[in-house]
């Protein structure tokens, strides 16, 4: 949840009535136009929401008689809200101001369109508001692809993620990844203390920006594919088809995973960049697997009728 005052901070807000102690805290990235309620209609009042006044509303609330705006905003003030926020450079009428006072509710002014305002402060909300964990684990970007490099610590994470920004890839976040799942997305970013910086054993600390230039670090990445790395186990039966789809769940959303054993001779680098493009490719349609067992049954298919022939 965030205050009223920091939507109006981040949005660069006028304060016309500043928020007090009183002042409902905001905990859904969603506005609510109150032109029904103006009318009012209040069975279905988003009240948590902030209110967002614009040219509509305010011409249609004074045009009301005095006594009907007083008795509407009388009801409409009787619900606990965080702020409101009134569009488009119009003033603030003094009923409506002496209610918010009244009531401990935060009003602020945006020379912005309506829609442009509520666009910004949804964009803003969902940011702020998005659910949010910390993964050990680093973030590259492969081709395009947001790869999140899981594994066990001293497996080779950061080695492998030194190759691939070698080879001309992205680093997002080194050792700690923090999500978060804005929209039906996650995107990761690196915590600002260790930007751009990276933790290689028998070195230390290195900063990736430094020696190979503002090109290969980025800011942030939406996670596409989780790569997991592990040992390489002789006991273990790994997937040597790619037909057994394995997911990760990161905050309800499922990642595709891929399982990479690591043992001496193989680059990893290679791999991880032939398992971000076969993501794509798999995305657009083109699977490696359909495709092969097409194939098969194809060869099946023509051995039946070559025996038939015989």
């Amino acid at each position: 949840m965030i205050s009223p005052g920091k939507l109006a901070k981040a949005l660069g807000l006028k304060t016309i009535v500043p928020a007090s102690k009183r002042s409902m805290r905001i905990t859904v990235a969603d506005i609510c136009r109150p032109g029904l309620q103006f009318a009012g209609f209040f069975d279905f009042f988003a009240n948590e929401r902030p209110q967002v006044i614009g040219w509509t509303e305010m011409h249609y609330l004074l045009s009301l008689p005095e006594n009907v705006q007083r008795e509407r905003l009388h009801r409409y003030f009787s619900y606990e809200m965080p702020c409101i926020v009134i569009a488009r450079g119009m003033s603030c009428p003094a009923v409506l101001e002496e209610g918010a006072r009244e009531h401990g509710v935060a009003v602020y002014a945006t020379q912005e369109e309506t829609s442009a305002f509520t666009a910004r402060a949804i964009g803003f909300l969902l940011e702020e508001l998005a659910p949010r964990q910390t993964c050990h684990a680093v973030l590259v970007d492969v081709f395009g692809v947001g790869v999140l490099i899981t594994g066990e610590s001293g497996v080779g994470k950061s080695e492998c993620a030194l190759e691939l920004i070698k080879r001309g890839h992205l680093l997002v976040a080194d050792d700690v990844v923090d999500i978060a799942r804005v929209g039906p997305r996650l995107r990761g970013e690196s915590p600002e203390i260790v930007r751009e910086l990276m933790e290689l054993r028998g070195i230390g600390i290195v900063n990736i920006k430094s020696i190979f230039g503002i090109g290969a670090v980025l800011r942030r990445k939406t996670i596409d594919m989780v790569i997991q790395l592990e040992l390489w186990s002789p006991d273990r039966d790994y997937d040597r088809l790619g037909s057994k789809a394995e997911t990760t769940n990161i905050l309800g959303i499922d990642l595709p995973r891929v399982v990479i054993p690591v043992r001496s001779g193989r680059n990893l680098a290679i791999i991880v960049e032939i398992a971000a493009r076969n993501w794509r490719l798999t995305t657009e349609g083109n699977d490696a697997v359909s495709e092969l067992e097409r194939r098969m049954q194809a060869r099946y298919s023509q051995m039946q009728e070559d025996d038939e022939e015989e």
